[in-house]
């Protein structure tokens, strides 16, 4: 899927890939190193450190203050993804370590690691190239369209 970006360097309401991509390596190895020491924890720092972000926006985003100090040169001439389909994928990150955070205290762990696990999946994909939470984003998009149109 391709993706969709803004390549003026002057949008300050995009996210400059290299963040994007700091996101994306920050969930699906985090997520994989608790997967593979079973250590919970881990699954409930991510689901914290995306919370505020997806609440309150990018200023609030831990990994892009980090990104933003990591990538200072590369951000100078990145390309920009749209902050609404940033946030949107975000949204489903949270949404889901935080049904997987609900299961692990309520002690279904299995449902617990399988949510944390599509959340590892969809950002290893996106890193690969094709983003899950982007094709949801544009299909819901086209049938909002529909129903309600322009």
């Amino acid at each position: 899927m391709e993706k969709i970006m803004d390549t003026s360097s002057q949008n300050q309401k995009g996210i400059p890939f290299p963040i994007v991509t700091l996101n994306r390596l920050v969930l699906t190895f985090g997520i994989l190193v608790a997967l593979l020491t079973q250590q919970i924890w881990i699954t409930t720092i991510l689901f914290l450190i995306l919370l505020p972000t997806t609440l309150l926006g990018k200023r609030f985003s831990l990994v892009y203050f980090i990104g933003s100090i990591l990538f200072r040169k590369q951000i100078q001439n990145s390309q920009y993804e749209d902050a609404g389909l940033q946030r949107f994928n975000n949204t489903i990150a949270t949404t889901l370590l935080g049904f997987g955070q609900i299961s692990f205290l309520v002690g279904q762990l299995v449902l617990g690691w399988i949510f944390a696990t599509m959340v590892m999946l969809a950002s290893g994909v996106a890193l690969l190239g094709f983003c899950v939470g982007c094709f949801m984003y544009y299909q819901f998009k086209i049938q909002r369209y529909r129903i309600f149109g322009p």
